[in-house]
C-alpha cells in the first residue's frame, strides 16, 4: 500500500527547501574594511561574502572630499565541500586571504597656494617602504624651500597617504597649470586637458578640478578616483576622461517563474539502484498538493532614467505588465504575485494558464508508453492495465478495460468495467470499495465492499464489510473470501470436485489474516522447540551414562539450552499477541452471514466467527448464519441496497 500522506509531506517539505538570502549594506574607509564589516554582521567568513559596490570611496585631499566605500553584501550559496588536508580554520585563512598586489611605497609632491605638500603611501604586499632620501630628493627636485625635515621624517614614517604642508616655494601665479574641459558624445562624456605649471606655478588639486568642472556645467558622473589619481600623477597635454553620463535602462517586462516543468512532452527516466533505467517509471505526472506555490510573477521593472554629465535626464521605458495565468483550481495568494494550488492533483499548463486537474485520464492502455502511474487524485484509464504495471491514486481508479497481472492501489474506490485477471499474482487494493465485472486468479482487498457481477474465480478476496457477487453468471468458485459482515453470490462452489471454496465472515479480515499468519509462525516455533527438547534429552541421557560429555558435545548442549530459552520467549510473545487479536475479534458486534440466491454446492466451507461448516449437501436459495455458536441454514436474504446501487456512473448489472 502506498502511503500518500508521506508522499504529500515530502512534497510539502520540498516547497521550503529554498533559503532566503540575507543582504545588508555596509561601509568602510577601504573596500576590504567594508567587506569585513559585512562578514561580521552576517556572522560568516569573508570567503563567503559576495558584494556590489554602491559608492566608491575617496581618501580626499587636505581633509576634504573624503568618502567611505559603500557596498551591498550577501552570503554566497553553500558550495560543495572539497577534501582538504587543512583544518577548517586553516582553510578559512587560506581562502579568505585577499590576493594583494606587491607595490612599493610612493612619494608625491604637490604645490598649492598654501605651500609645498608631501604625501607618502604605505607599501602593499611585499613592496618596499619609501624612505626619507626619496622624500627629500622629490622635494629638492621641485625646488621646495624651508623644508621641515623633522616633519618630513614623520610623514615618511607614518606613510598615512595624506598631503602634509612641509615647506614653501617661490610662487608665480602666472605659471599655474591651465585646465580646459571638453563635453562630448552628446553630453555623455567630459574630458579635461591640462597644461603643466611653469616655474613657481601651482599644481591642480582634485577639489580645484571638481570646482572647475561644476563651473563648466559638468555636474554628474564625475570620476572621483580619476581626479584623485590626477592629483598624484597628473597627465598633461592629453585628454583625460573625468566624467561619464549614465545611459537609460528600460525596465524588464513582467514574467512568470514556474515551479514545475512546463514542457509536458519531456520524459524523465529513472535509474534504479542497479544502474539500469526503469522504463516503467516515466515520471510523466507532476503531482502537487493543496496550498503548494505553483508559480510566481516577477513584476515589471520601472525603467532607470539616464543622465548626461550636465545633469539632463534621459527618460527610460517602464517594463510591461502581464496578467496572472489563472486557470482551474488555483488562486492568487495575498501577495498578488504567487499562484497557489487549491487541491491535490496534477499541475498542467494549458492555453497559457495554470490548472490543477483532480482527475488524470489515460487515453488507452497503461503500458510502456505511459509507464507506471502515481497520482494525488483520481485516475481514469480508457483502456487496459497491462501485465507488470502499477496504478496508484489518492482518489479513485476507474479502468474501462481489463486489469491484467498488475497492481492497483487507491485510497478511494476502484472501478473495473471489464474484469481483473491477476494470473495468480495481480494485486488490487482500495481504501473504500472495489467494483468489477469479474475477478479471476487475483488478490483483492477493500476497506468497504467488493462488488462483482460475473463471478469470482480462484481468488483471495478480503473486504472489511461485504463481498457481493450478483448477476446472471454471479458465481464464486474456488479461492478464499473473507468479509466482516456478508458474502452474497448467486452460486457458491462448483459441481466439479477438487475446487476448494472457503467463505469466512463475522470478523475483521485483516486481523483474522494476521492471526492466521501468527499461528503458522507459532506452529513453526513449536516444531523447533520439539526438536531442541529431543536433542537435549538425548545429550542429558548420554551425560548421565558416561558421567561427562566431550567438550564439543558439552558446548552444543549449552547452545541448545540457550536456543530453547529464545524459542520459549518467542512463543510466549506470540501467545500474548494471539490472545490480544482473539479478544478483539470476540468483541466485534458483527452478525456475519453467507448467502446464495441460487445454489450452494457440496465442498464449500463456511466459517462464521469460530464455527465451521463443510457443506455436504446441495442447497438452494439459502443464507448461513450463526446461532448459539452453530451454523444454521435459513431462507435467502438479499444484500444491502448500497451494493445494488453501485458507484456513480457504474452499475452492477
Amino acid at each position: 500500500m502506498i502511503d500518500f500522506v508521506q508522499l504529500q509531506q515530502k512534497m510539502k517539505e520540498r516547497l521550503e527547501r529554498d533559503r532566503k538570502i540575507r543582504t545588508l549594506e555596509t561601509e568602510g574607509e577601504t573596500l576590504e574594511e567594508a567587506v569585513y564589516n559585512a562578514a561580521t554582521l552576517l556572522g560568516t567568513s569573508v570567503k563567503k561574502i559576495e558584494y556590489e559596490i554602491i559608492e566608491r570611496g575617496n581618501p580626499g585631499f587636505l581633509g576634504t572630499g573624503k568618502k567611505n566605500w559603500h557596498i551591498r553584501a550577501y552570503e554566497k550559496a553553500e558550495e560543495q565541500e572539497t577534501v582538504s588536508l587543512l583544518t577548517t580554520e586553516e582553510q578559512d585563512l587560506v581562502i579568505s586571504a585577499p590576493i594583494i598586489e606587491d607595490r612599493d611605497g610612493e612619494v608625491f609632491v604637490h604645490f598649492g597656494p598654501e605651500g609645498a605638500f608631501l604625501k607618502v603611501t604605505t607599501p602593499r604586499g611585499k613592496g618596499k617602504r619609501a624612505n626619507e632620501k626619496q622624500a627629500m630628493d622629490a622635494l629638492v627636485q621641485r625646488s621646495v624651500r624651508d623644508i621641515d625635515e623633522q616633519l618630513v621624517s614623520r610623514v615618511v614614517k607614518e606613510a598615512a597617504g595624506e598631503y602634509v604642508l612641509v615647506g614653501t616655494f617661490i610662487q608665480n601665479p602666472a605659471n599655474d597649470a591651465i585646465i580646459t574641459v571638453d563635453i562630448a558624445d552628446q553630453e555623455m562624456k567630459a574630458y579635461i586637458y591640462v597644461t603643466p605649471p611653469g616655474p613657481g606655478g601651482c599644481d591642480l588639486s582634485a577639489e580645484t578640478i571638481l570646482s572647475f568642472l561644476r563651473n563648466n556645467r559638468v555636474v554628474y558622473g564625475i570620476k572621483d578616483d580619476v581626479l584623485q589619481e590626477f592629483t598624484d600623477k597628473p597627465k598633461y597635454k592629453e585628454m583625460v576622461l573625468v566624467a561619464e553620463g549614465s545611459r537609460p535602462v528600460n525596465g524588464r517586462d513582467a514574467y512568470i517563474q514556474y515551479n514545475f516543468d512546463t514542457d509536458q512532452s519531456k520524459i524523465k527516466l529513472k535509474e534504479g539502484a542497479n544502474g539500469r533505467v526503469d522504463f516503467k517509471e516515466l515520471n510523466i505526472i507532476q503531482n502537487v498538493v493543496e496550498g503548494q506555490p505553483l508559480a510566481r510573477k516577477v513584476p515589471a521593472e520601472r525603467g532607470v532614467p539616464g543622465k548626461t554629465v550636465t545633469g539632463k535626464v534621459i527618460p527610460a521605458k517602464n517594463g510591461k505588465d502581464i496578467p496572472m495565468p489563472i486557470g482551474k483550481n488555483v488562486h492568487v495568494a495575498e501577495d498578488q504575485l504567487t499562484i497557489i494550488a487549491d487541491l491535490n492533483g496534477q499541475v498542467v499548463l494549458s492555453g497559457g494558464k495554470i490548472n490543477v486537474e483532480p482527475v488524470y485520464t489515460v487515453q488507452g492502455d497503461v503500458n510502456l508508453k505511459t509507464g507506471n502511474i502515481i497520482f494525488l487524485g483520481t485516475v481514469i484509464i480508457t483502456g487496459n492495465v497491462e501485465d507488470g504495471f502499477s496504478v496508484k491514486a489518492a482518489g479513485n481508479i476507474e479502468v474501462h478495460g481489463t486489469v491484467e497481472k498488475a497492481e492497483l492501489d487507491a485510497e478511494g474506490d476502484i472501478i473495473v468495467h471489464q474484469g481483473i485477471t491477476g494470473k495468480n499474482s495481480g494485486f488490487v487494493r482500495a481504501g473504500r470499495s472495489i467494483w468489477a465485472r469479474f475477478i479471476e486468479n487475483a488478490i483483492v482487498e477493500a476497506g468497504n465492499m467488493v462488488v462483482v457481477s460475473d463471478g469470482i474465480i480462484n481468488s483471495q478476496v478480503n473486504a472489511n464489510k461485504s463481498i457481493i457477487c450478483q448477476g446472471k453468471r454471479a458465481n464464486i468458485v474456488g479461492g478464499r473470501l473473507r468479509a466482516a459482515e456478508e458474502i452474497n453470490a448467486k452460486v457458491l462452489g462448483s459441481p466439479v470436485s477438487g475446487t476448494e471454496t472457503i467463505c469466512e465472515v463475522g470478523f475483521d479480515p485483516k486481523s483474522k489474516e494476521k492471526l492466521d499468519q501468527i499461528l503458522v509462525k507459532k506452529d513453526g516455533l513449536e516444531k523447533q522447540l520439539e526438536e531442541i527438547e529431543l536433542n537435549l534429552r538425548t545429550l542429558v541421557s548420554i551425560k548421565k551414562q558416561r558421567k561427562s560429555l566431550p567438550e564439543d558435545k558439552e558446548a552444543y548442549m549449552q547452545e541448545l539450552m540457550e536456543r530453547r530459552q529464545f524459542v520459549l520467549r518467542d512463543i510466549q510473545a506470540i501467545n500474548e499477541e494471539v490472545t490480544s487479536i482473539q479478544n478483539y475479534l470476540n468483541t466485534l458486534k458483527v452478525r456475519g452471514k453467507v448467502s446464495a440466491s441460487s445454489k450452494v454446492y457440496p465442498g464449500v466451507k463456511i466459517i462464521i466467527r469460530d464455527a465451521k461448516e463443510d457443506v455436504k449437501n446441495e442447497y438452494r436459495a439459502v443464507t448461513f448464519v450463526l446461532e448459539n455458536n452453530l451454523i444454521r441454514v435459513t431462507k435467502y436474504e438479499e444484500p444491502d441496497e448500497e451494493a445494488k446501487r453501485g458507484p456513480d456512473g457504474y452499475t452492477t448489472n
